[in-house]
């Protein structure tokens, strides 16, 4: 499995399924879920209508899939990211499990290509250098049969920079453009 590093809009990502940081609800929000939705199409918000009826609400860490309707992606991937409480309400744990159901669907449904926004480090506070170390530990450790790459789109160049940090000496990161770094 590759890992590459990009910076730059998830919505423009051509893979076989993007990851959506989304709302308990589903139902479209402000920043990356928002900007999926928007680009996505109303078709989205009607998929999303018909998994989880409002009362029910997505758990935190949980995902599930839809078609991408408007996106060069096939397939959204709709995983909702824990609330930063300061790292003692299990946030950890429940970011990882964003990561591992979200490569779980991707495996079950045979994609091959699968796009990572930097899950729960907008508005849900989520520090990124933290937010980076549990990506690389559950991409590290992940069993995904077939996934031959798996993208980390961030938004900023202090992202990306975090990100390259995060994935430590010795990793083998492809940068578009810049080759493999070791």
């Amino acid at each position: 499995m590759t890992i590459t590093l990009v910076q730059g809009d998830i919505t423009r990502q051509a893979v076989d399924a993007i990851v959506n940081a989304a709302n308990s609800r589903l139902l479209g929000g402000g920043g990356v879920d928002g900007a999926i939705h928007r680009a996505a199409g109303p078709e989205l918000l009607a998929a999303c209508r018909a998994l989880r009826p409002p009362q029910r609400p997505c758990p935190t860490g949980q995902a599930v899939i839809t078609p991408g309707f408007r996106l060069p992606a096939r397939f959204v991937i709709h995983t909702v990211g824990p609330v930063w409480h300061g790292g003692t309400q299990g946030e950890a744990e429940r970011l990882a499990s964003c990561y591992r159901n979200s490569l779980r669907l991707a495996v079950e449904h045979g994609l091959r290509t699968i796009a990572f926004p930097a899950i729960s480090t907008g508005v849900y506070g989520y520090p990124i250098e933290r937010a980076a170390g549990v990506v690389f530990d559950v991409l590290r450790q992940a069993e995904a049969p077939g996934i031959e790459e798996v993208r980390l789109v961030l938004f900023s160049a202090r992202d990306l920079a975090v990100y390259q940090a995060a994935a430590g000496p010795g990793a083998r990161l492809t940068l578009p453009g810049q080759g493999a770094i070791l």
